[in-house]
């Protein structure tokens, strides 16, 4: 498969679930009985549409092309008091970080943030209740029984925003997917000209002591991105559930290193003020290309207010203090 073939962030799906089953106006009747009381079961529960999370996917690839769900009808009650089968559930299974939204509305109905962690996105017609139940001192003998409820039917959007550690944010070709190919055992594409990476890609970093947090890397911002220029705000949207925010400027910037970073932190300001609030950690790129005097010029430009490192992934320099970094802003308490 092709990069942008296997990452898939967003679905549409009509969900139907099952119609209950009616309840049944059974009256008793054996040899030895001629005229017995009212014995009809319940009508069995229509099926819900369900979503589970599971941690062993990342994509809703598999729910691309599956348009229409729906879950299984409840059976009818019968004599004896016996219940209608339950419809068959439908389980939708999703990444961690998966929002269910209503597609007419917009409304988030819920999210999905724990592996085994289920909701239910669509419920199931509730069966009839049989004649049993309305047996009076007075009506002994009802010959009536509830009927099922219909299923339900809706369009319902599925919206994955990746869960990560640490988000990488920077221009195309700051070198996201060079350190994410360098740090983890993650292979993004990686090549010398704009938008190579198009999806988003995770990777695990191990650190000391058999520790690890996972790091994802965001398709490039550009200026504008915000308002739709680039690949537009598509991918801005997994920024969101990143712990802290490694911003990466090259070393060989055509702007001065504090202008680069402005314009990244205005895009995210504008997509989202509350990503404002996240932490925040600076690692100048490329910095290879630096002799000692150049980095130290560099070093007085840098914005001020937050934790900058020079680092080189192609060289190995500075991989370590940058973990160490990242790792006591992800566990620093807010």
């Amino acid at each position: 498969m092709s990069q942008g073939s296997n990452f898939v962030d967003y679905v549409k799906i009509c969900c139907r679930s099952g119609k209950g089953g009616a309840g049944s106006t059974h009256l008793h009747r054996d040899k030895h009985t001629a005229k017995g009381g009212p014995d009809g079961g319940d009508g069995g529960r229509g099926g819900h549409v369900i979503v589970k999370g599971n941690a062993q996917l990342w994509t809703l690839l598999h729910l691309k092309f599956r348009k229409h769900v729906m879950a299984g009808d409840g059976d009818s009650g019968s004599s004896g008091l016996s219940t209608g089968k339950t419809g068959r559930d439908e389980i939708l299974e999703v990444p961690m970080g998966t929002i269910a939204k209503d597609a007419e509305t917009g409304e988030v109905l819920f999210e999905i943030t724990k592996d085994g962690e289920t909701k239910i996105l669509t419920n199931g017609g509730r069966g009839g209740l049989g004649n049993w139940h309305f047996k009076t001192a007075t009506q002994q003998t009802p010959r009536y029984a509830q009927p099922g409820e219909p299923g339900q039917e809706h369009w319902n959007i599925l919206e994955l925003k990746l869960l990560a550690d640490v988000g990488l944010v920077g221009f195309p070709n700051a070198g996201k997917s060079t350190l994410l190919s360098v740090v983890s055992a993650a292979k993004p594409e990686i090549a010398d000209y704009a938008f190579t990476t198009l999806v988003p890609n995770l990777g695990i970093v191990a650190y000391r002591g058999n520790k690890s947090f996972v790091m994802a890397d965001i398709p490039g911002i550009i200026e504008g991105a915000s308002k739709g220029k680039g690949l537009g705000f598509r991918f801005l949207r997994h920024i969101e559930r990143n712990s802290v925010l490694l911003f990466m400027i090259p070393a060989d910037t055509n702007r001065s290193i504090k202008e680069e970073y402005d314009i990244l932190l205005n895009e995210l300001a504008e997509y989202n003020p509350e990503l404002m609030h996240k932490p925040r950690v600076l690692a100048i790129t490329k910095s290879d290309l630096l002799d000692d005097e150049l980095q130290q010029e560099m070093k007085a430009e840098l914005p001020e207010g937050i934790p900058a490192i020079f680092i080189s992934a192609v060289a190995q320099q500075g991989l370590d203090p940058l973990k160490d970094l990242l790792w006591k802003e992800i566990n620093s308490p807010s």
